[in-house]
């Protein structure tokens, strides 16, 4: 059996499609390698929006051309491809820079990979697939067989049709794009099966979400959820990313009625000045943005949020700067991402004459994380002997410790629950650490409460 091995950048998205890249070369015998060092092809799964992805990404380039050689002296050979974002935007400039490169492919190409493989076997050179198909490519891949473990990840959407200025996704992975209702349905059953409990719904932008349902009508996200949510063994629904312009009362209302749904929501904002996201084409204010919270709220209370956060974005002023503070105070977030603004190629922001130096801009990220982080905190210590359904996912560090996510998505440490992975347990919170909760299961919690 030949060895494949995948390094996946970036989001989640990226994560489900390398495991969907692994299904489709299993039939061409690929099996997963640990290391780089064990494989016959690697596969570099990019991701553009990160500052300096394509500098990360050569420079992992560098060391497997050093192994592609050794490998070719001691008489074996590697494979080595690029795809996802990166590979969409630099296309043949990577064989170029890079000629140990034998692949180039785009995201919304990958299906196209054994393809690509048997090109290069007949000695055709390197082959480069960065077009936006006509054909649907989830209609090639075949049924999964990567097993995701308790917690899934199922993209349903892909491309964005919003242009942020700041934003290169709708140049990587193309217009909005949403697979049908039954086809999602029958891999989350699948998912189901394979022992999944919990499914990320997945989508750039995901609340965007238009699929063709099996009464031949269009159906959106919140349609989709409740679908999904009828099915046996599975506990609990997230999606990720959305986007506010998409919150629809249909949506809104399902977050308040579906119970399997989880109380946390993560909806990026981006700037909290009316200025700077009408600078950034977010297409709505920091109040809209507000008042659409707290409709969301007031349907499910206790609901926790999450967000994403640039700061430094061209022209923004410490006026601007504050009025993010302001939003982030009178909102508040259990947790988000945060990130000083640099420029991506071909969007329009990176060409404004209004940059803002880099000096300033470490300023405000850190006083921007500073908050963010008090709100954490401040959230995390609520949490203290609360009782939640976590999803205990895998082992921890310590003999017999399990890993779960709370219905916040915080990692909590679990004592003497590792034969329970991949199950929804009650468990009492007993301590707040910096980044993650310490948790007994909550019938043991009892049984010592009782005892003292």
């Amino acid at each position: 059996m030949k060895k494949l091995f995948i390094k996946t950048y970036g989001c989640q998205m990226n994560v489900y499609d390398s495991a969907r890249m692994a299904d489709l070369l299993a039939p061409l015998g690929y099996g997963m390698a640990l290391e780089p060092d064990d494989a016959d092809m690697v596969i570099l799964n990019t991701c553009h929006i990160r500052e300096k992805a394509a500098e990360k990404m050569y420079s992992d380039l560098g060391r497997l051309r050093r192994l592609k050689e050794q490998k070719s002296e001691a008489g074996g050979s590697l494979l080595i491809a690029v795809a996802g974002c990166v590979a969409q935007a630099e296309g043949a400039e990577i064989i170029a820079r890079q000629p140990a490169v034998d692949m180039v492919v785009g995201p919304q190409s990958y299906h196209r990979l054994p393809e690509m493989i048997a090109r290069i076997s007949r000695g055709a050179g390197s082959a480069l697939e960065t077009d936006f198909p006509a054909e649907d490519k989830f209609d090639h891949l075949p049924e999964e067989n990567a097993h995701q473990g308790a917690a899934a990840f199922l993209t349903v959407q892909e491309g964005c049709d919003k242009f942020c200025t700041f934003c290169v996704v709708p140049y990587t992975r193309g217009a909005e794009f949403s697979r049908p209702v039954a086809q999602v349905e029958a891999e989350a059953r699948r998912m189901v099966e394979a022992g999944a409990r919990e499914i990320t719904l997945l989508g750039q932008n995901v609340n965007a979400y238009r699929g063709a349902g099996p009464d031949g009508e269009m159906w959106g996200l919140a349609q989709l959820i409740r679908r999904l949510a009828n099915i046996d063994g599975l506990s609990r629904l997230r999606y990720t990313t959305s986007h506010p312009r998409d919150m629809g009362d249909d949506l809104i209302a399902a977050h308040s009625e579906v119970e399997k749904l989880a109380p946390y929501l993560h909806l990026p904002v981006q700037s909290g000045s009316d200025k700077i996201l009408a600078a950034m084409n977010r297409g709505h204010t920091a109040d809209e943005y507000r008042r659409l919270v707290a409709r969301i709220r007031e349907g499910r209370p206790g609901l926790a949020l999450s967000s994403d956060f640039i700061v430094g974005f061209p022209g923004e002023s410490d006026a601007d700067f504050t009025a993010t503070l302001n939003l982030i105070r009178d909102v508040t977030f259990v947790q988000a991402f945060s990130f000083k603004y640099s420029p991506r190629p071909g969007t329009p922001a990176a060409s404004s004459e209004k940059q803002i130096p880099e000096d300033v801009k470490n300023a405000r990220l850190y006083e921007l994380q500073e908050l963010l982080f008090a709100q954490q905190c401040e959230f995390a210590e609520t949490c203290k002997d609360q009782v939640f359904s976590v999803l205990l996912e895998k082992p921890g560090k310590k003999h017999g410790q399990a890993l779960g996510r709370s219905p916040y998505l915080q990692p909590v440490h679990v004592a003497d629950a590792a034969h329970l992975i991949g199950q929804v347990h009650d468990v009492r919170i007993a301590a707040v650490l910096r980044n993650s909760l310490k948790g007994v299961l909550a019938n043991e919690a009892e049984t010592m409460a009782a005892a003292q």
